[in-house]
């Protein structure tokens, strides 16, 4: 993968979305990793829609639950190994 978004941030989803446009525009692959104050940005349609053009789009199961409980993951779960696998296996990362 070209490209790992790290999401940690509440208004990183907003940053997100047009960087994933823009990678998509530019042929690199991407992927994205939600963590703790992150995950809120998942609650954007337009977000998830965009995702399911990336390669992997993965939260923090544990963020997830803390942030945005009784609500239904629209992305895989997974834990902090998850982003370590996916930090190693992109390119760049770039932190949100």
């Amino acid at each position: 993968m070209d490209i790992l978004f790290h999401v940690s941030t509440a208004a990183g989803g907003r940053v997100l979305y047009p960087l994933l446009l823009a990678a998509r525009r530019a042929g690199c692959s991407s992927g994205a990793f939600f963590t703790h104050e992150g995950v809120i940005g998942l609650r954007d349609t337009d977000l998830t829609a965009a995702l399911t053009q990336i390669d992997r789009a993965a939260v923090c199961e544990e963020s997830w639950h803390r942030f945005c409980p009784g609500l239904v993951c629209p992305v895989e779960s997974g834990s902090q190994t998850t982003n370590s696998a996916l930090m190693g296996e992109a390119k760049k990362v770039v932190s949100l």
